[in-house]
């Protein structure tokens, strides 16, 4: 072992000078068409391009509001910063030829699964968005649509248009999340051979460009959205429609980002985990060679799928989130508007745009603030990444706070209650707070500076079996507090919301509803230095591979086995964050949904009554959705790795020079074993969270319609959605915080622990870490976006129940 001083300052040593394996798998680079388009611009042309798309937004903005100018304003500033993190990122060396080799390989495997798999997806997609403009062309209409003279085939473009741009807006996220990690993660690599620190600093740059440009694209796509719609259908002139009823028309660009997202992360989480367990499996178990050796034939499929599956599809998946957070929370402000008679309402509706244009600013001061260089008042010889992500995130919390109290003072001030907006203000503290504690208690689960990884670590040392046992009782108990945290917060924020004085003409409190929007919102205030963090995982794990099947120095290595440690944490700590995030906002979609079936029915609709037979059936079967999904999900990573472990012993034993370094291994044959399994395995888990609540309310729509039940199907439906939500809550939980844990533990071992690499203890980790990887990165993260899918869908589909 090197000393810590080495380990923040690594020495250039030679390399080792035994022969390396290096794949040799370029082809010609990926990049979407629109991108090669602009490319081939004149860039005078470009110019007056970008410049006629500006003055439109603007003119637009300015149409509709000043507060949609605002947004605007700081979204494109925020790419403006995107583009010069970028810059900086791309003139950092990208190290030593050999280093290059390996990370070109990576970005032609992950350009290529990306180019398959969002072919796919595009192609159901415009299956679904045919389907959705039959069904809009047969619905009902409610009152306040017929007395705009909205018509059916109106209304059906419209939705029909915004699912396909919002689904568009998905995939573009998550090809920018997997663009910067391929070009990052040599550069990461080539740094760890100078300093710790410039190697972190280039790592969060990277993912703060991802970061920025997935909630920038969010926040704008919704705005002009809303915008183009309120100058288009002329809102709130004498005969239209009112622009409290206007965020209805927005559901269809969230079930869009929904649906990708769901797909996406399903198809890049079999990939990278399918490639991972097959690796390890074989590499460390069978044949005992470190993490990312050069002679494991699947360790470039592995590299490509933490692209895919962490960066890619977790890009979009916070697109969706925080897009279905905003057209959620915009639908309860205006119905909350409306019902107390507010003279301007748009302050409530924009209110979530505001907060999320914020996010931008404060995150982006976060990210800027962790340097190259360490801080001097530093003492120990080794400075603790995590610790200076934390500094971070805290000066982003702080800063958070404050524009969170001015933005709810600006927008939320009525004369009708004008204490409401302080209220609100502590709804949103609420969210922040909520947030902190649930990143603070995944890192607690996780982490092994902490006493349940170190314990789980110690349960492998007596084998394989009780590191298993451990591993899931670790998992069950940590869904205890993330519980209780989300309780709190819901029944607070609703408590505020009820008490801010905001009433309906009758004298009943109508605020409750939108504290607990505020209180979402608040908590994805941080959202753009999360995802950060999230992306930080990825990237240096990668740097990690590149470093190892390069065959730098021990040093380097060391430093790299740093930043992956502490990116295993951030990983974890950001799925519980998005989780969190997830049962908040899935609790408005489901409230926004009982609004919607209000104005369609024109009946009141504020309860699910459990006690009713068929509709305590819809709660079973919502339940049931989630195992059943959960199974498919694992099984499907299961069938993938047995066809990764079954050619990597191929090549082991028909190439019997591949572990004297004297025949390279096929890499190219797993790359395109593990993609086309994802593609192939993505769809049946996928096709089950689509067609589950539409086939569940059509049925009952249909009972009701004979047995004299005219919102059976909504009511049946709701419930299904309600305990979905719940159990879909606990199962992420479960299997994202079990599998970090798992990972953690592996860590731990490996810096020594417990006999270190090679021993007994360290092979039963490595078991855990295989039956975890399903958990924490397909299951896990597909679960908490299928719920809030399922409250997508049931938006859009509310019509069709009735």
């Amino acid at each position: 072992m090197m000393m810590d001083e080495d380990i923040e300052q690594a020495s250039l040593m030679s390399f080792n000078d035994r022969p390396r394996a290096f794949p040799s798998m370029r082809s010609k680079t990926y990049s979407p068409l629109i991108f090669r388009i602009l490319r081939k611009l004149n860039v005078r042309v470009l110019s007056i391009i970008l410049l006629f798309c500006f003055g439109a937004i603007f003119y637009v903005g300015a149409s509709t509001s000043p507060i949609i100018v605002f947004v605007f304003t700081v979204c494109i500033i925020s790419f403006l910063l995107s583009i010069y993190l970028t810059k900086w990122v791309l003139a950092k060396d990208e190290g030593p030829p050999e280093m290059v080799e390996i990370s070109d390989a990576i970005r032609d495997g992950a350009e290529g699964f990306f180019r398959t798999q969002y072919s796919t997806i595009s192609k159901m997609a415009i299956l679904l968005a045919f389907v959705i403009l039959c069904i809009y062309l047969f619905r009902n209409l409610t009152p306040q649509q017929e007395a705009a003279g909205l018509g059916r085939a109106m209304s059906a473009y419209i939705t029909v248009a915004a699912f396909l741009l919002g689904a568009l807006c998905s995939g573009v996220a998550g090809y920018v999340g997997m663009w910067v990690s391929v070009r990052a993660n040599v550069r990461v690599s080539s740094a760890a051979r100078r300093s710790a620190r410039e190697a972190l600093q280039i790592a969060v740059r990277a993912g703060g460009f991802s970061a920025l440009v997935v909630v920038g694209m969010a926040v704008i796509g919704i705005a002009i959205l809303y915008s183009t719609f309120y100058v288009w259908l002329g809102v709130d002139s004498p005969g239209s429609m009112n622009v409290t009823d206007l965020p209805l028309l927005l559901v269809g660009y969230g079930f869009g980002a929904s649906f990708v997202a769901l797909f996406a992360q399903l198809g890049g989480g079999i990939y990278t985990k399918g490639a991972d367990v097959g690796a390890d499996l074989v590499g460390k178990v069978e044949q005992g060679i470190p993490e990312d050796d050069p002679r494991n034939p699947a360790v470039i499929a592995d590299l490509v799928g933490d692209n895919v599956g962490d960066c890619a599809a977790r890009g979009a998946d916070l697109f969706e989130s925080i897009a279905a957070e905003i057209i959620s929370a915009m639908i309860l402000g205006g119905t909350m508007a409306k019902k107390c008679k507010i003279e301007d309402p748009s302050g409530f509706i924009l209110f979530p745009l505001v907060v999320h244009s914020f996010d931008l600013i404060i995150s982006s001061i976060g990210i800027l603030s962790i340097k190259g260089t360490r801080d001097a008042s530093v003492k120990s010889p080794v400075e603790d990444p995590m610790a200076v992500l934390q500094k971070g995130y805290s000066l982003t919390i702080i800063l958070a706070v404050l524009t969170f109290g001015a933005s709810t003072r600006w927008l939320l001030y009525t004369e009708q209650a004008p204490s409401a907006w302080f209220n609100f203000a502590l709804c949103g503290l609420v969210g922040i707070i909520t947030a902190y504690i649930f990143v603070w208690i995944s890192k607690y689960y996780t982490d092994y500076k902490h006493e349940p990884v170190r314990t789980l670590a110690l349960a492998s040392s007596t084998g394989h079996g009780t590191n298993i046992i451990a591993g899931v009782s670790l998992g069950l108990e940590s869904t205890a507090l993330p519980v209780l945290t989300i309780s709190v917060a819901i029944i607070s924020a609703y408590w505020l919301g009820n008490t801010s004085g905001l009433v309906d003409e009758n004298g009943i409190p109508t605020g409750g509803l939108f504290g607990t929007a505020v209180a979402t919102m608040g908590m994805l205030s941080t959202a753009a230095y999360v995802l950060t963090m999230d992306m930080f995982g990825p990237i240096a794990d990668n740097a990690g591979g590149i470093v190892e099947m390069s065959q730098q120095p021990e040093s380097v290595r060391e430093i790299t086995d740093l930043l992956d440690a502490v990116g295993n944490t951030t990983k974890a700590t950001t799925k519980g964050f998005a989780i969190g995030s997830a049962a908040l906002a899935s609790f408005l979609l489901f409230s926004a949904y009982m609004d919607e079936v209000s104005a369609f029915a024109n009946v009141s609709f504020k309860e699910v009554d459990i006690a009713i037979p068929e509709v305590f059936v819809g709660g079973l079967l919502g339940s049931m959705l989630i195992f059943l999904f959960s199974a498919w999900a694992c099984a499907a990573v299961g069938r993938t790795a047995q066809e990764v472990v079954n050619e990597v012993r191929r090549q082991f034993i028909e190439r019997p020079g591949i572990m004297t370094y004297k025949e390279k291994p096929d890499y190219s044959r797993c790359v395109a074993i593990v993609a086309s399994a994802a593609l192939r395995e993505m769809i049946k888990p996928g096709a089950l969270a689509i067609a589950s609540p539409i086939i569940v309310g059509l049925v009952f729509r249909i009972l009701g319609y004979y047995t004299g039940q005219p919102l059976l199907g909504a009511k049946v439906v709701a419930s299904m959605l309600m305990f979905a939500t719940v159990c879909g809550i606990l199962m992420a939980l479960f299997l994202n915080t079990a599998g970090g844990a798992w990972d953690n533990a592996k860590k731990y071992i490996e810096t020594g622990a417990l006999g270190g690499k090679g021993s007994e203890a360290h092979k039963a980790a490595v078991t855990g870490d295989t039956v975890g990887d399903p958990f924490k990165d397909t299951a896990g993260p597909s679960i908490h976006v299928l719920i809030k899918m399922l409250a997508t869908i049931t938006l859009v589909m509310a019509p069709v129940f009735l």
